[in-house]
């Protein structure tokens, strides 16, 4: 009996409460082909071309370096503005950028094509994220940008290897700046599916009051879910001139900066650590424990298999319990696995290791993503994405200048930077987020106006 009767009501089922994104999906997936076939390049390219080490971190740390001066603006723009021209454009601008340090070489114009690279990522990140939150409900946030890790993984799964594959067979290194930038314009091409307005948070009191019972196929025991669903539709069915206010009556619920921001920020300084760290010195590390490149690129696809299977299951996670238990899983793993790594002599033990730092990832990324859809005031959704990618960024950049500085002096040395950075920013999180964490705050979800409407909404 053939499968496919069995597989197409599924089919429908997905495509019905998730078609609205699934062109953002695509776009995710198809752009990060491209981006993992680029990144375990870049460090060899660019040291290729006579780069220190110490210059590397500044070439590396100038792509993130654009994202923070520009994201919370481009954030703010795309809560303002058609948010789909926002993201083809900044897909678009940001792949040429990409591939023209192969004919415009020096530490300048790398510098300069890295930034450009990074501002298209400023223009399209919070526009996408914020796009997400708003066509997203509210019980299926967290699922929803696990979806969306998942898909950016799969493309990290699968592009180190199309990478390698080019490379050594069809242009060499070339192939791969080449493959990165259209893999970047063919996923401007899926974003401009999206419609506009498609899949958003239904704005009339009754359809959100309507969303808010409608909590069958949960179960009865999910607190979380069911506190944050109540609190949307009593905040839905307030007249415009209500505010929400938190249970100790400060307005926190509807600020802009908020303990659950705030939370989320000091976690991703600590995940955005690791990643400028990695990038700096990854491929460079493997290389003197005499790893070739097919290893590591091997490592970089290992590395998106964890987050691919296991991150739509912590955001189902995150929606039904919280996203307390899985922050802390998820900050410790990384760290064990960066110490871990000074201890290797053999570089294919780092493909083990990396397994256990990628669930950490798994579990970390979507709670946190879930953490600021949940703390975003009503139309502020690009914003407060723009921020909490800011405060990444802005840990990314920090961590590539001191990885350059200190790989030129040991290349273990920003490994034991990252496990500390990453643990003080840990318990920074929990301490600040406290019940917001737990989504069990005392009283959540108890609600009244405002005495105050200015001092509410105010960021």
């Amino acid at each position: 009996m053939s499968p496919l009767p069995a597989v197409r009501p599924r089919l429908r089922s997905w495509l019905t409460l998730w078609g609205a994104v699934a062109p953002l999906f695509l776009a995710e997936f198809v752009v990060w082909l491209g981006f993992g076939a680029l990144l375990p390049i870049l460090p060899i390219y660019f040291t290729s071309q006579g780069i220190d080490l110490a210059t590397l971190g500044l070439v590396i740390a100038a792509w993130p370096a654009a994202r923070l001066v520009s994201e919370p603006i481009l954030g703010w723009v795309a809560d303002r503005t058609a948010r789909v021209p926002l993201m083809a454009f900044g897909l678009v601008f940001g792949g040429v950028c990409g591939a023209l340090p192969l004919v415009l070489t020096g530490a300048g114009w790398f510098l300069v094509l890295r930034a450009g690279a990074g501002l298209g990522a400023a223009v399209y990140d919070p526009a996408a994220r914020g796009y997400l939150t708003d066509a997203t409900p509210t019980e299926r946030r967290g699922e929803a940008f696990g979806l969306y890790g998942a898909a950016q993984m799969g493309g990290l799964l699968l592009g180190p290897a199309i990478g390698a594959f080019g490379a050594a067979y069809v242009g060499g290194v070339g192939f791969v700046f080449i493959f990165s930038a259209v893999t970047s314009i063919l996923a401007a091409g899926a974003i401009l599916r999206v419609r506009e307005g498609e899949g958003a948070r239904p704005t009339s009191a009754a359809s959100r009051r309507a969303r808010a019972r409608d909590t069958t196929e949960f179960p009865p025991d999910s607190p979380y879910l069911e506190r944050r669903v109540a609190t949307e539709g009593a905040a839905s069915s307030m007249s415009d001139g209500d505010a929400l206010v938190a249970p100790g009556g400060d307005g926190e619920s509807r600020r802009l900066v908020n303990r659950g921001l705030v939370a989320a920020i000091a976690l991703n300084v600590g995940v955005s650590f690791a990643g400028g760290t990695y990038e700096v010195i990854w491929s460079l590390f493997l290389r003197r424990l005499g790893a070739d490149l097919s290893l590591i690129g091997l490592t970089f696809a290992v590395f998106g298999v964890p987050v691919l299977l296991l991150s739509p299951i912590a955001g189902r996670f995150v929606d039904r319990r919280g996203p307390l238990p899985l922050v802390v899983v998820g900050g410790i793993l990384p760290a064990i696995a960066g110490i871990a790594y000074t201890r290797m002599t053999d570089p294919v033990l780092a493909v083990p290791l990396i397994l256990v730092e990628s669930t950490g990832f798994a579990f970390l990324i979507p709670a946190l993503y879930a953490i600021v859809a949940t703390s975003s005031p009503p139309g502020r959704s690009s914003t407060a994405q723009g921020i909490f990618g800011a405060a990444g960024t802005l840990g990314f950049i920090v961590a590539s200048l001191v990885a350059g500085a200190l790989a030129a002096i040991d290349i273990l040395y920003p490994f034991y930077v990252f496990v500390s950075v990453m643990t003080v920013c840990l318990v920074v999180g929990l301490l600040v987020g406290r019940g917001r964490l737990w989504g069990s705050a005392p009283g959540a979800g108890q609600l009244s106006p405002s005495r105050d409407r200015a001092e509410t909404t105010s960021a």
